[in-house]
């Protein structure tokens, strides 16, 4: 069985974003929100998950989760996720 390795972006309730790195986006997701999650989100509360991209490598997940942290503006990553959003609508 192959495991599965996802980048995630999260909504705060301060309209934050947040990403990270996960092999269970919904487990990470609500540790996040009991405060077990990253420092960051200990004192920015993640309200959604608006954000996810599957990869078949942990390599090529943790490569985009950095270039999505470090590389993208915040209207880039708004526009990276309205783009994902609108995928899942089509």
């Amino acid at each position: 069985m192959n495991k599965k390795h996802f980048v995630y972006i999260l909504r705060t309730e301060r309209n934050t974003l947040y990403c990270g790195y996960t092999d269970d986006v919904e487990k990470r997701f609500e540790q996040h929100k009991e405060g077990k999650g990253a420092k960051y989100t200990r004192a920015n509360k993640p309200t959604e998950i608006v954000y996810t991209k599957e990869f078949e490598t942990k390599n090529d997940a943790l490569k985009e989760e950095y270039r999505i942290k470090h590389k993208l503006t915040r209207i880039q990553k708004l526009k990276l996720i309205e783009e994902y959003q609108n995928s899942l609508e089509a």
